[in-house]
Parts: C-alpha cells; sequence; structure tokens
C-alpha cells in the first residue's frame, strides 16, 4: 500500500506520460506558427512572416506579393531619393541611429517593405538586441499600443531598444495619435510609422514635429519591370523575345529545374504590365499571380513540357485597374483640379479636357467641378468674357438638375469654352493688392469718412 501511495504521488507530481507529451508538441507546434493579430515579436531574418516554419499549404496560399516582399537592403528596389548613397536615411542606417519616422506615399510603392528591412537592420547593427513590435492601425487600438509601452519599459531595464512598426497610422484619429507623443519625447520606443494619406492632413501636428517624414514617389516603369522579373524567377517563369523566341535570362535557366511547371512570359506583356500598373508593385504582382493561376486551370495553355505561355490578354484579364479611380480617397483629388484649372489658364484644350475626365473618372461630384469652373471663370476670364460667368453659372445650375453621367457633355462643353475664352486676371489681382493693403497696413485700420458713413450713423 505504501509502494502504491508513493507511485500515485509521483504520478501527480510528474504527469508526463506519453500522451501529456504529444498533446504538449502539438500546442507547442500550433502556438509557434500562428501569427498574432495584434503585437508581433519578429526575430532572427524572417521578420516579414514566419515562411520557415510555416508548411508548404500555408506558404502556397500566401499572395504572391507579400512573397515578394524584400527581406535586406540590396534586395529592395526603388525609391533611391530616400534610401540610395548620399541621403541622410542612408547615413543614419550606417551609423545605426534610427530615428522616429513617418513613410508617406501612395499604395505599393515600398512603404511597409522598408520599415520592415530598416527595422531588421536595426538588430543585425546591434547584435539582436532590438525588440520589434509590429502594430496595423487598422486593426489595434489603445490597448495594443500601452501593451507595447510597457513591453518596451521591460526591455530597456535590460539595456534592450524597442522599434514600434505601425502601418495604416492614418487610421487612428489624433487623440489615439497623442499616446505616441510622451513615448517618442522620452525615447521609451521608436517610432515608424507608414501612411498613404496626407500626414499634414491626418497626422496629429504635435507628432510631426517628432517624426522624420520621408515622400516615396511611385514606382517608375523600370522599378516595377525589375520587380516583375524577380518575381517570374520566383514562380519558376522565363523571359521570351517575342521575335527570337530566346530566353533572355539565360543565366536563370538552372533555377527553372525546381518546379515542374515553367511558365513562359514575352518580353512586351510584362513592359505593358508594368506600365499599366500605374507605379503599383502589388497590382502588377497580384495580375502575374491571378494569370499564372488562371492558365493552370485552362488545359490549353499547357503544352507536354508542362510549360505554360501566358499571353498579354491573360494579363488584362488579371488586371483592374482600380488604382487609376481612387483619386479621391487617395487626397489627390486637390492635385487633378489644380492641373485642370492651370490646363484652362494656359488655353490647352486637349489637356483641360484630359484632366477634367480624370476628375469624373475619380467619380467626383459633378456640381463640385461645376463650383470650379465658375471660379475659373472670374478669377482668369473676369472682364476680358463677362459672359463666361453667366456659362459657369448655367453649367452648375444643370448639373444639378440632371446629374451624372447625363452632364457630362455640359461640362465639357463649359470647360472647352473657357479654354477658348480671352484671359485677363485684372479683377483677381485688384482684390488681392487691396488685401495686402489692409494687412500690410501700420498702426489702426483709417475711419470710415463722414460723408461716406450710414445716413443714420450721420444724424447721431
Amino acid at each position: 500500500k505504501k509502494a502504491s501511495y508513493m507511485e500515485a504521488k509521483i504520478k501527480r507530481s510528474f504527469p508526463f506520460n506519453e500522451d501529456f507529451i504529444a498533446n504538449n508538441k502539438v500546442k507547442k507546434f500550433k502556438i509557434h506558427n500562428q501569427i498574432p493579430s495584434g503585437i508581433t515579436n519578429m526575430s532572427g531574418h524572417n521578420f516579414i512572416k514566419h515562411f520557415t516554419v510555416q508548411s508548404s499549404e500555408t506558404v502556397k496560399h500566401i499572395s504572391l506579393a507579400e512573397r515578394m516582399v524584400p527581406m535586406n537592403i540590396e534586395a529592395y528596389v526603388g525609391q533611391k531619393q530616400i534610401i540610395g548613397p548620399n541621403t541622410v536615411l542612408n547615413y543614419l542606417l550606417e551609423k545605426g541611429e534610427i530615428p522616429s519616422m513617418i513613410f508617406w506615399g501612395p499604395p505599393g510603392c515600398g512603404k511597409t517593405s522598408l520599415a520592415n528591412i530598416i527595422a531588421c537592420l536595426s538588430r543585425k547593427l546591434t547584435s539582436n538586441n532590438v525588440h520589434i513590435v509590429n502594430l496595423s492601425a487598422a486593426s489595434s487600438g489603445v490597448k495594443s499600443i500601452k501593451d507595447a509601452v510597457t513591453m518596451a519599459k521591460d526591455k530597456s531595464k535590460f539595456g534592450c531598444r524597442t522599434i514600434v512598426f505601425m502601418d495604416e497610422i492614418h487610421c487612428f484619429n489624433k487623440l489615439q495619435q497623442d499616446i505616441f507623443l510622451p513615448h517618442i519625447e522620452t525615447g521609451t520606443f521608436t517610432l515608424i510609422g507608414c501612411t498613404t494619406e496626407n500626414p499634414f492632413y491626418s497626422l496629429n501636428p504635435a507628432l510631426l514635429s517628432r517624426c522624420r517624414i520621408f515622400v516615396l514617389n511611385k514606382l517608375t516603369e523600370c522599378n516595377v519591370t525589375e520587380i516583375l522579373h524577380k518575381a517570374l524567377e520566383y514562380i519558376n517563369g522565363r523571359m521570351l523575345d517575342q521575335e527570337k523566341e530566346e530566353i533572355i535570362n539565360r543565366e536563370q535557366i538552372k533555377f527553372y529545374s525546381n518546379t515542374k511547371l515553367k511558365y513562359h512570359v514575352d518580353n512586351n506583356t510584362i513592359q505593358w504590365l508594368a506600365g499599366a500598373c500605374d507605379g503599383d508593385a502589388r497590382v502588377a504582382l497580384n495580375a502575374l499571380e491571378l494569370a499564372t493561376l488562371a492558365t493552370q486551370v485552362d488545359e490549353s495553355k499547357t503544352s507536354r513540357n508542362n510549360d505554360i505561355t501566358i499571353t498579354l490578354e491573360d494579363i488584362k484579364k488579371g488586371l483592374i485597374k482600380t488604382h487609376t479611380l481612387s483619386e479621391k480617397e487617395a487626397n489627390q483629388s486637390h492635385h487633378i483640379y489644380s492641373a485642370l484649372h492651370k490646363s484652362i489658364r494656359a488655353g490647352k484644350t486637349n489637356a483641360s479636357l484630359y484632366w477634367l475626365a480624370r476628375i469624373m473618372a475619380a467619380k467626383e461630384d459633378p456640381v463640385n467641378i461645376a463650383r470650379r469652373l465658375v471660379r475659373i471663370s472670374s478669377e482668369d476670364i473676369g472682364l476680358a468674357d463677362p459672359d463666361a460667368l453667366g456659362v459657369a453659372v448655367h453649367t452648375m445650375h444643370g448639373c444639378q438638375m440632371i446629374g451624372m453621367p447625363e452632364c457630362d457633355v455640359l461640362l465639357g462643353q463649359c470647360t472647352i469654352y473657357l479654354t477658348k475664352a480671352p484671359k485677363s486676371r485684372s479683377i483677381y489681382n485688384a482684390l488681392k493688392a487691396a488685401e495686402k493693403m489692409i494687412l500690410e497696413c501700420e498702426g489702426p485700420q483709417p475711419a470710415v469718412p463722414l460723408h461716406m458713413r450710414y445716413n443714420s450713423d450721420r444724424k447721431l
């Protein structure tokens, strides 16, 4: 009895039987492969995603654009004005000094990739003595930031620096953005934010004063072409010259033996896709991936050697050019209105119609467009053609009555009339001169003369 009692006590104290060990291995595997939605502690060289520990089935369902994210500065394409030689950011990275910064640029230009590369590079320069916190303002709240602050303070006790990467930081309102201020000021963590919105409108001025703003441009056609070439190498593709039917990058032939399927894409197709994606690498990669998936299903495009030819029509089917219609959401509408205004002022009819079509393609309110035309008729034409103001006002009333899409012709007619009308800015210049006189007046403004005052006031 005593022996059985001791045996039972040992089992209760050390319950490491085979079932327990097997279950814990399963739990450990699930936890290790899980990517948290809030704070993510990235370590090692796989900062973007834990591709090395995920199964092949999981990686297969990750988009091509996500799999093509560069992992080092050498693989990064474009934005030489930000990260190229003799730039401020390049000097700071060489010294290991990473300030709080905001990356502002259009979608698909490499903001998130650059932020991830900088974070990984900081780990390398400090011998892994940097803690990375990956957040997204679209799915995180104030609680996630407070947790990151607590974690950063704990890490700082051991001499470990913390970098908080906040994607889509413009999704936070001004009050939520204030939580960053004291911690950036005291150096609790370094903030790296990414935004597609104009930070001078969407971010708190106090936050902007504590961060360096880096403006990223749209990728050029050459940049997108280079990215597509790398993507073709990744998916086992071959660049073909349509006229000679020869492989352009012959040095990569040995790479193509790794998988069964081989994709053939001619150079003209790649050039067309690079120009049609409007500088958005993600759009180009998604179109290429969709074309490869569609051609795999189509058996007529597969040869006996498992070679698949991707044509220009396949790319066009996979490319949805919604990015060209997003000027309003991307805070670019005021730039297009300005281009329309300047084209009318210069008397360029074709340019005026082009920018008018761009505004209408962005689904702008036609009444707002007509209001701008009313302003142009008085500011740039004025007394040179007094009828221009009446034409613009009638156009605005017509847009209010019939709306889109019927009022597009009204806007076009008014735009052409204003473009061809004689120009005079005498009214605008005279009004600005009067305003300048008031603003630059030294001392009190002169009183209204007695003979010009209101009659009842004169009687008093």
